[in-house]
Order: structure tokens, then sequence, then C-alpha cells
């Protein structure tokens, strides 16, 4: 099992600045994920949550409940969410940061991930695409 976590406005993809994050609702990339999944056969829970806190939880319980990675979209948690970087530091499994948009095109203050120094890897720009190749990345981890 791989854990996808979407943080702050993600579930306001297709509405919120689609010239930025594109139009694909967040319903629709949750039906992506649960495809590639059964594609790549590895099952996929997804969790968005407004709430910093609610993140930090699942992170830390992620390798108890039987997940074997985790798919990362901090959304504006990734420029200052220190309690996030801990708690990717204080659990055992690897974690792809992904962004949906170049962060480091973007305004100044979103090129600097306080996330990624915790990350195996960081995938930005690419779309939902960048989800698709964090889970074959971490599937081929193991």
């Amino acid at each position: 099992m791989i854990l996808v976590l979407h943080g702050p406005n993600l579930n306001m993809l297709g509405r919120r600045e689609p010239e930025v994050y594109g139009t694909l609702t967040f319903e629709e990339l949750e039906e992506h994920l649960e495809a590639w999944g059964s594609e790549l056969g590895v099952s996929v829970v997804s969790r968005q949550s407004n709430h910093e806190g609610s993140l930090v939880e699942w992170i830390q319980r992620a390798s108890d409940d039987g997940f074997r990675g985790i798919v990362l979209n901090p959304g504006a948690l990734t420029h200052y969410s220190y309690s996030l970087l801990d708690a990717i530091r204080s659990q055992p499994l690897p974690v792809v940061e992904v962004h949906l948009s170049n962060i480091y095109a973007r305004e100044p203050f979103r090129a600097h991930s306080v996330t990624a120094a915790a990350a195996a890897g960081v995938i930005s720009g690419l779309g939902i695409l960048g989800y698709r190749y964090a889970l074959e990345y971490l599937l081929q981890r193991h």
C-alpha cells in the first residue's frame, strides 16, 4: 500500500488557479491514482486535509498502518512546515514530495521547500504525472 497525502487547498483543484494547477479536479486526480495503483499492482490510499496536524498524524502512523511509502504534496505547507519535516524524519518510510506546478518558477517564497530536506526525492512541475512517477519510484525501491 502507498499513502498519498494532499495538503491545504488541493481539494480545490480544477477551480483554484486553473492556469497554474490545471483543470483536473481533485476527484479526477483520485480516480487517476486509483487506476495507476491498479495498473501497478498496489493499493493507493489517498487523503487530503487543510489541517497540518492531520497530515502530521497520518505521516507518523503510516508505517504502523502497513504502508510502504508516502507520496506527499504538502501544498503551501511546503514552504514553512517544520512539523511536517519532523514527522517525515520521525518515521522510516520513503517520502516523495510532489508539486503539480514548478515551484521554482513561481513566486520567490515558493522556491524553497522545508520538507524536501527529509524527502527521498522531489517532483515539481510535471502536473499529475508527478504522482504517477512518485508511485513508480516507491515501488522500485522495494
